[in-house]
């Protein structure tokens, strides 16, 4: 093979290390061809909209922890273009059953957005605590420009018509986001929010919230299954929504249709 059949580096890295991978280009499909089927109203539409949420949140579990590697590619590793984080691919980031299909069970049982995959950073070579503190921050502010993007979708095109389930999947979709947002940024271990302040913490404090990292996922379910602390979460929450101009109705009314099984 001569040096032009080689392939061309960016940085030391191969440019397919940031193409978009084939199965996230197929999730945008379905993703689209759902909403058309919803939108038409071919076929089983309860069904469609299961696909479009589903996808549409796989889509968004990507989209978070690219934006995570891109800011942590921007600035030093390079090791994240080359384990594949940068191809948009949902089987790179961390485990498949874990990480894409429990929180998807729990998106459909529980209408919650819970946090998903997870890409490995190497910390070594980024330097500064807010470097740091925004590779972290970068996958919850995708999930809050998602949740932005759909509200605004749905507040402009939901007065000129169209039906109902169309706009109740998109209605769910920005709550799932929403929740996805706030549960993202809990300063719990082991979550982005609390891995936004881990740079920041003195060496005792460190070391105490890295013994506590890797459970953090238990934490946050037994947070979220006491009551007060479930109700301040669903509260803050619905509080946002409301202000946004998102209808509980229309959210309501697409967790009740993405069950197409009941």
């Amino acid at each position: 093979m001569g040096p032009r059949d080689a392939e061309p580096l960016v940085l030391g890295v191969p440019r397919a290390a940031f193409r978009p991978s084939p199965i996230f280009l197929a999730l945008v499909a379905l993703l689209i061809t759902c909403g058309v089927l919803t939108w038409h109203g071919i076929g089983n539409v309860r069904l469609a909209v299961f696909g479009f949420v589903v996808t549409g949140w796989v889509v968004s579990l990507c989209l978070h922890e690219y934006a995570h590697a891109l800011v942590a590619y921007r600035f030093g590793d390079r090791g994240v273009a080359h384990r594949g984080y940068l191809t948009l691919n949902p089987l790179k980031y961390s485990h498949p059953l874990l990480s894409i299909a429990l929180p998807v069970v729990v998106v459909l049982l529980g209408g919650i957005g819970l946090p998903g995959g997870a890409v490995w950073v190497d910390r070594h070579v980024i330097a500064g605590r807010l470097r740091h503190t925004l590779v972290s921050l970068a996958g919850p502010a995708t999930n809050v420009v998602f949740a932005l993007v759909l509200v605004a979708v749905l507040r402009i095109g939901a007065p000129g018509g169209g039906p109902v389930e169309f706009w109740a999947a998109v209605a769910l979709l920005g709550f799932l986001q929403l929740t996805a947002s706030v549960l993202n940024l809990l300063p719990v271990p082991g979550l982005d929010g609390g891995n936004m302040i881990q740079p920041w913490l003195n060496p005792q404090w460190r070391r105490m919230y890295d013994l506590f990292a890797p459970y953090g996922f238990i934490l946050l379910f037994a947070l979220l299954w006491n009551p007060r602390i479930g109700g301040w979460f669903f509260s803050a929450v619905f509080a946002v929504a409301d202000f946004l101009g998102l209808p509980p109705w229309l959210y309501a009314t697409g967790l009740e249709l993405v069950r197409f099984w009941s």
